[in-house]
């Protein structure tokens, strides 16, 4: 019988390359008919940790509405986008679209509410941050596999997760920008040092595919969840410069058009412009870099998939409007600070008393019962895996009391 192979369809010179990938941390025979980064992407979706984002908050806790983007839908978006941009820059689809749908699966129930409550919590104990949280999951707290703790996913792939917003050291091996204040969280650190990430240089071009594939996503979706909430009014967001010219095209063309079709032709209209935009300005900076490999893309030393420097402007005009608008609308922040008093009750009863875990669980915190640090990371990776509506329930049959996050 004959076996199927991989299809492989022409990439650019510098888009990473399946077959020449740096492998895996624990080494697996080759699939006949699927390319190790395709691999990646089906074991994403098959995690208990994907399948958990369909309950997870991304601005709009899901009992306010069945039609609000949750953190599942979100990181479907984004992997479309991603695919979008690879494609038409001859990047290789399958791995930006891996990175997208992985990008988020390291987020708390209640979105930053509770990534901001469990960081807190996690304050003497070195903090908590979802990107190193989603390096933790897909290398260590998934345990699905005989041969393997975590998903064992590609060095390709893991790179991008880690630093696809921008490299963590500089070359002197000081962190960078993108570290954030407090350095590389230690569970980087820990996995680069039992499997170089090379932390000091940009990630592959599908990485920063994603990751402008998540900018566009979030900007222009919740635009429309924010109208749907009834939060945003179509006259507030047209006070944006690139959503007022928008808006003009859709009404020259769909004149008197109702509202709720109004605002999807507008976000559908966003979406495009972005993406054109970015492929655009990508095509261009790619050329004057001079990159002809995956190699030389990392080395350059500046995104290279990104919008023009107009458009740039445009969309952090989007991200001003939406901050004082819709993240920090009254509504908002009230469903914010009572979603941080449940994770942080949570931390501390998981934390004083570890009997009140599940079985499982429970035994990995009793077992590092000296050691506070390891009891409160074991917290912390149970709370983080949570979904909303179990934290809620946790919360009631902990404290017999039931929170009000309207």
């Amino acid at each position: 019988m004959t076996q199927a192979t991989p299809f492989r369809p022409t990439r650019a010179p510098w888009a990473a390359d399946a077959a020449r990938s740096r492998g895996r941390l624990v080494a697996e025979p080759d699939s006949p008919s699927r390319t190790p980064f395709q691999r990646d992407r089906d074991r994403i979706i098959h995690s208990t940790a994907f399948r958990r984002l369909a309950h997870k908050t991304q601005v709009f806790i899901p009992h306010e509405g069945d039609h609000f983007r949750t953190r599942l839908t979100h990181s479907i978006e984004v992997g479309q986008i991603s695919r979008a941009l690879a494609r038409a820059l001859g990047l290789d689809d399958d791995l930006a679209e891996a990175i997208a749908l992985a990008h988020d699966l390291g987020h708390t129930p209640f979105g930053h509410a509770g990534e901001d409550a469990l960081d807190a919590a996690m304050a003497p104990y070195g903090g908590f941050d979802h990107n190193s949280q989603t390096l933790r999951i897909v290398t260590k707290l998934e345990r699905r596999y005989a041969a393997f703790d975590g998903l064992n996913l590609t060095f390709e792939t893991l790179e991008g997760l880690v630093k696809h917003n921008g490299p963590l050291l500089r070359a002197d091996g000081s962190p960078a920008p993108h570290a954030g204040g407090r350095g590389v969280p230690a569970a980087i650190l820990e996995f680069d040092a039992l499997f170089p990430l090379d932390l000091a240089s940009h990630a592959s071009l599908e990485a920063q595919a994603a990751a402008l594939a998540d900018d566009i996503a979030y900007d222009a979706h919740d635009i429309d969840d924010g109208l749907r909430s009834g939060l945003l009014d179509v006259e507030q967001i047209l006070e944006a410069p690139l959503l007022r010219g928008l808006g003009a095209e859709v009404e020259a063309l769909h004149p008197g058009l109702e509202p709720a079709r109004f605002v999807h032709e507008l976000v559908r209209r966003l979406i495009t412009r972005f993406i054109e935009d970015a492929i655009d300005e990508s095509r261009r900076l790619i050329a004057a870099s001079g990159a002809a490999s995956v190699e030389e893309a990392r080395a350059f030393g500046a995104q290279l998939v990104a919008f023009s420097p107009a458009m740039a402007q445009a969309e952090r005009e989007i991200k001003r409007f939406l901050m004082k608008s819709l993240y920090r609308s009254d509504p908002l922040m009230r469903m914010r600070a009572q979603a941080g008093r449940v994770v942080c009750a949570l931390f501390e009863r998981y934390f004083a008393n570890a009997s009140s875990l599940p079985p499982e669980w429970a035994k990995t915190a009793l077992a590092a019962r000296q050691d506070e640090a390891k009891r409160a990371r074991a917290v912390c990776d149970y709370i983080a895996g949570m979904t909303d509506r179990f934290a809620i329930a946790e919360h009631r049959r902990l404290f017999d009391e039931a929170p009000d996050l309207r």
